[in-house]
């Protein structure tokens, strides 16, 4: 038999179990129909066509429901009282604050003579003091805060010839 000439005959049998067990799993029907055509192209990849079409389903249905009831007892949603109000510490927000850092730390290496050392140096992640970067760089303290307008002037133009600022209208050149 056909695979096409299979899901036909099967169809009404696969929607009925799967109604029928949906409910008790915990899932929308159609969400376990579909676990079980699938399961159904992967054994036509593999072993090939059920001897027992109508036992498979009935079966299938059953063990897909089972697997589905076994995810809801081991998934436990986030309460909303857990979440930050501000949603700062929200997963796509962590992503665009790495993605930003990446950018910052790229351009910071781009820069010329002693700014990426000295850069790197005041956003380390230890936050450290004047004097620690000054002995760390070799160079006197009081030569940072002039070094320092240089460097972040320097990355500034860089990131303005970068980034295309919007117009008046608010529309991107």
């Amino acid at each position: 038999m056909t695979l096409l000439a299979l899901v036909r005959a099967l169809h009404p049998l696969v929607r009925a179990e799967a109604t029928a067990e949906a409910p008790a799993a915990g899932m929308e029907a159609a969400d376990l129909e579909q676990s079980v055509w699938l399961r159904l192209l992967e054994r036509r990849s593999g072993p090939g066509q059920p001897a027992d079409p109508a036992r498979w389903v009935r079966a299938a249905v059953r063990a897909e429901a089972r697997a589905a009831r076994r995810r809801a007892r081991r998934e436990h949603p986030c309460p909303p009282d857990e979440l930050p109000a501000d949603g700062a510490a929200r997963p796509e927000r962590i992503a665009e604050r790495a993605d930003e850092r990446r950018a910052l730390r790229a351009a910071v290496g781009r820069l010329p003579g002693n700014c990426p050392r000295l850069l790197g140096a005041m956003l380390a992640a230890h936050d450290p003091t004047y004097r620690e970067i000054a002995g760390e760089l070799g160079i006197s303290q009081g030569s940072l805060g002039p070094t320092r307008s240089r460097c972040l002037g320097c990355l500034r133009r860089m990131l303005a010839a970068e980034v295309v600022a919007p117009d008046a209208g608010g529309m991107e050149r």
